[in-house]
């Protein structure tokens, strides 16, 4: 008895030696000048932060203006509402008040937790998978610049309860996890972000919220761990985060008997928690806030006021959220008068508060805030692409039976998705499409029978792999995260007949129903940036990095995650992320809506690329001036002379690759018919240089032609055995055809050579493009466009790109060229342009191929990853670089590759690409690029011949060109804002 005693006086020295500690501690001469000049009232008054909402009526506001003018209440802790509105009120109540209120939020996720019209970032648990602690940072440093925005001085977080309860019904989500040392180390991370960046911390909810099953909103949970125990875990991160001079503390409304066995006392009550555990004990000096004294676990067992008073004798600086202030502050001031609460002691907590007042600046008087663009000022590009980086780092790939994901076997498989409580046409689904052909099925929410379920398995059954995303789950364990057990029984039975994926958009303790899975990706949130993020990863354009920070099973413990790495696919990222500024980016938009305003052409499509990343994918105009079908990325345009490099050079890189061609043997040793004729001492190497001596062009049409029109025998209005090729509607050529054009280049004259030279001047010409298609059949000893088909666009995942599109496509997704009135006297629609390639049937080493914007990127970027893409290498390493290196001094072309005209004057591309820059154009008006320099792809594709081909305002207005500009300028005003870390 006598050792209890002395232990308690022990305890009681403490407390006064670290109460006057306090007290003696030097402030700055504004908080004991204030100090000195309140009235016993507005000290108390102090104390207070008052719950304030913007999306209230003006009476609200008036109350509140009531409580400052007449209680001089400290601050206030802002919940619903709109950040304009919240600003408006902010100024007008700030107005009110003779010391400068300080502003409070639950702002966990960013000020979206709290207000419409703002950012969410991710959820604790979202964060608690990340590696690097650098990101959490800087998202703290992020929401304290936002908050700043809006008047918000005190975020009430981090959450740092370590959450090992499954059934956790508050925290859960929002604890970075059950690793202590995880949630310590994130916590301090996220805490410095904040207050280095001017907006006070709060760590919440000590001594631990974590393991307990019901609610404090509610009921007042009980936790009856040992104080070993609670030392050892619950208390760990308190500990560190103190270590790290967090400013500021929230007690939680718990009742521990190890630490105060009082009946249904809470630990925000506890003299024992507050001031002997939080302020001796661990020797924390910063401010302390209860937690908000209207919640069931305080407010179910007292009076208001008298909860307030409790609070503040326990030890709390700040009483948060007061039920009843006029009640509080006469029941404190009545105790002080009674000596219950001494002088010393209300000093030490408002001088507390009047400090980190002195410390945000408000010692100089409130700055009135602006609300002007405050939209935009809260959704910077730099927020979303931190947002995007925080989401995509987290993402966990829980189980990955023989290694299926990241998927790189494109052109075997049949791919479904079903979105299981979700949206039609979702986020996710149009992301899966940019990988795979996938047929999309939608199970939304409602209730469904088993003949429901059994038509959908027959249907899903049919393909090979199946990916789930589910949605629109909740954070409640007693409702089982919103998983039906129905269907997760039809899921495991539709894992028996194929390849299942399930893709969890929810919280990661629903794992505990999909532990029989074979392939399941986290990614903890449903919204659009892991919608955009996760078929990224499923595909293999993103590494999946995130680690599990909590256990569900001895299979699925804490730290599982299998990390994958990226394989060369094409991503989507912000400009920023890749070193590009996208303000300037974005004046690609008024080029591209200049073309269409001008008439230059109807629409286009535009896609820039860089380090492998997608960064602008656009679509403007319309497919004609009718303006009745909008250019969407599913629009198909002719891409004219593309095709000698996305489909003859391909063919003959492949030959040239694997040693069946020579470039610099004489082209009569693969085609036997030119011996005797004049190109048979022609190179390869002659030819895709184009200074072969081969005539620009020959129309061939006209000798099809008499002074009549059409020679009837050659063409027909109806598709037959002999007219199996349609050039038009209504118009079919005859099979003999593609052999006469085909004497008729063997035949075709040659420029003249002056004697003095070795080899042709350089002169454009598609007469070569029929003999390297030629030669390329020949070799392969296959039809020319069923190899391109088989070994480049379908592994490559290109569902658009090919000939004849009119079989593959509606002719409403397809761009119209020229209203044809020489040759087939119709709108080509659908069939090639060029009008040697339609006598051909179509297909034609120099025109002919279809293509969509992101299915051109693909190739282009293939050939810009030095023949490699998506896991799989479709040239020797060396083989495209050899051919897109300029050949000869005198010419600038590279092998069949275009490139920038290097001296001064008009050229295809910027004049800011470097020398390695290798790509193509179309006469329809398209253009394809890459710079390895800069790790650039740029597509435009446009039918500026609709429908005349003679409308040259797309050229003479240098629309490609000036957009290229824009695009190199992005990366110099991004390099130059960044000097530093460039250098």
């Amino acid at each position: 008895m006598i050792k209890k005693v002395l232990y308690l006086l022990f305890l009681s020295s403490l407390s006064v030696l670290n109460t006057t500690l306090s007290q003696t501690k030097s402030y700055p001469n504004w908080v004991n000048q204030t100090y000195r000049d309140m009235t016993l009232d507005e000290k108390i008054g102090q104390l207070f932060m008052v719950a304030a909402y913007s999306n209230k009526d003006a009476q609200h506001v008036e109350d509140l203006a009531i409580l400052i003018e007449s209680y001089n209440i400290g601050g206030l802790i802002f919940f619903q509402g709109g950040p304009g509105r919240e600003i408006d009120i902010t100024n007008y109540l700030q107005s009110k008040s003779k010391i400068p209120l300080w502003i409070g939020m639950d702002a966990e996720w960013g000020l979206g937790m709290r207000l419409d019209s703002t950012m969410n970032f991710p959820k604790q648990m979202t964060l608690g998978a990340i590696q690097n602690n650098d990101l959490i940072y800087k998202m703290g440093a992020e929401i304290a610049r936002q908050a700043k925005l809006i008047g918000v001085h005190v975020n009430f977080a981090p959450v740092v309860d370590v959450n090992n309860n499954i059934k956790n019904p508050v925290i859960g989500y929002r604890s970075f996890g059950e690793d202590k040392e995880n949630v310590a180390q994130k916590g301090v991370a996220y805490m410095k972000g904040m207050q280095n960046n001017g907006l006070l911390a709060n760590a919440k909810h000590f001594p631990g919220h974590g393991d307990t099953d019901s609610d404090s909103h509610m009921t007042l949970p009980v936790i009856r761990h040992s104080k070993e125990r609670l030392d050892e875990i619950e208390l760990y991160p308190f500990k560190k985060l103190i270590e790290n001079n967090v400013n500021s503390m929230m007690v939680a409304h718990l009742h521990i008997p190890a630490y105060d066995n009082t009946p249904s006392k809470a630990t925000t009550l506890s003299k024992n928690v507050v001031t002997d555990l939080l302020k001796t004990k661990l020797g924390f000096d910063g401010l302390i806030f209860t937690d908000a004294l209207n919640m069931k676990g305080v407010s179910n067992f007292y009076e208001p006021g008298e909860t307030d008073l409790l609070a503040f004798k326990a030890g709390n600086d700040v009483l948060l959220f007061p039920m009843n202030v006029p009640n509080a502050v006469k029941m404190i001031k009545t105790a002080i008068k009674n000596k219950e609460i001494t002088e010393d002691r209300l000093e030490e907590s408002v001088k507390k508060i009047l400090n980190a007042k002195y410390k945000l600046g408000l010692n100089e008087g409130f700055k009135k805030l602006d609300k002007e663009n405050i939209f935009e000022k809260l959704h910077t590009t730099e927020a979303h692409s931190l947002n995007e980086k925080l989401y995509a780092e987290a993402a966990t790939l829980v189980k990955n039976k023989k290694n299926f994901i990241p998927i790189h076997i494109l052109d075997t498989t049949t791919f479904a998705s079903l979105s299981l409580r979700g949206e039609k046409n979702s986020t996710f689904q149009k992301f899966l499409n940019k990988y795979a052909d996938f047929t999309h099925y939608d199970l939304p929410k409602g209730n469904y029978d088993l003949g429901d379920y059994t038509r959908l398995m027959d249907q899903l059954s049919q393909y090979e792999t199946v990916v789930v995303g589910l949605h629109n789950m909740n954070n409640s364990p007693s409702k089982r995260f919103g998983l039906k057990s129905e269907d997760l029984l039809f899921l495991q039975n539709l894992s028996e007949k194929s390849n299942v994926i399930i893709t969890v958009f929810g919280n990661a303790y629903s794992l505990k129903y999909l532990q029989n899975f074979e392939q399941v990706l986290l990614m903890y949130e449903d919204n659009d940036y892991t919608q955009k993020l996760a078929p990224q990863m499923l595909f293999g354009a993103k590494a999946i990095k995130g680690k599990l920070p909590i256990s569900i099973s001895n299979d699925i413990k804490v730290g599982t995650g299998i990390i994958t790495k990226p394989y060369d696919r094409f991503g989507y990222s912000n400009p920023l992320d890749v070193g590009m500024d996208p303000k300037i980016l974005s004046e690609i938009d008024a080029i591209a809506q200049e073309a269409v305003d001008t008439e230059a052409t109807p629409g286009c499509q535009i896609l820039v690329a860089k380090d492998g990343q997608i960064i602008y994918e656009k679509d403007f105009g319309f497919q004609t001036y009718h303006k009745f079908s909008e250019v969407k990325e599913e629009t198909i345009y002719d891409l004219a002379s593309i095709t000698k490099v996305a489909a003859t050079l391909q063919s003959i890189m492949f030959l040239y690759d694997r040693g069946i061609i020579d470039l610099d043997e004489k082209i009569v040793k693969y085609l036997p018919e030119l011996k005797g004729s004049n190109k048979q001492n022609m190179t390869l190497r002659n030819i895709l240089t184009h200074q072969a001596g081969l005539v620009p062009y020959v129309p061939f049409w006209k000798q099809t032609h008499d002074m009549f029109g059409l020679k009837t025998p050659l063409y027909q209005n109806y598709e037959a055995s002999l007219y199996p090729n349609q050039l038009a509607s209504g118009l079919y050529g005859h099979q003999v055809l593609g052999d006469s054009i085909w004497q008729w280049v063997i035949d075709s004259e040659l420029l003249e050579k002056p004697k003095w030279k070795k080899r042709y001047d350089y002169r454009y010409s598609d007469m070569g493009y029929y003999i390297m298609q030629k030669i390329s059949e020949r070799m392969m000893n296959m039809n020319y466009e069923e190899f391109l088909y088989e070994n480049f666009y379908k592994p490559l995942g290109m569902k658009t790109m090919g000939f004849l599109p009119l079989c593959r496509f509606p002719e409403t997704q397809i761009a119209p060229t020229e209203n044809d009135l020489l040759f087939r006297n119709d709108l080509i629609k659908g069939w090639v342009h060029d009008q040697g390639a339609a006598m051909v049937g179509g297909v034609a080493g120099h025109a002919g191929l279809f293509s969509n914007a992101k299915d051109l990127a693909i190739l282009m970027q293939m050939n810009l990853w030095d023949g490699s893409y998506g896991g799989v290498r479709y040239f020797s390493k060396g083989t495209v670089p050899y051919f897109t290196k300029k050949q000869f001094d005198e010419n600038r072309r590279g092998l069949g590759w275009d490139k920038p005209v290097e001296e001064d004057g008009p050229s295809p591309t910027s004049h800011y690409a470097s020398s390695l820059t290798f790509g193509h154009t179309g006469f329809t008006g398209t253009a394809a690029w890459a710079d390895p320099e800069f790790g650039l792809v740029f597509i435009f594709l446009s039918n500026r011949i609709y429908p005349d081909a003679s409308n040259r305002k797309l050229i003479t207005s240098n629309i490609r060109t000036r957009i290229m500009d824009v695009i190199y300028q992005s990366i110099f005003e991004y390099e130059s804002q960044h000097e530093e870390y460039v250098n």
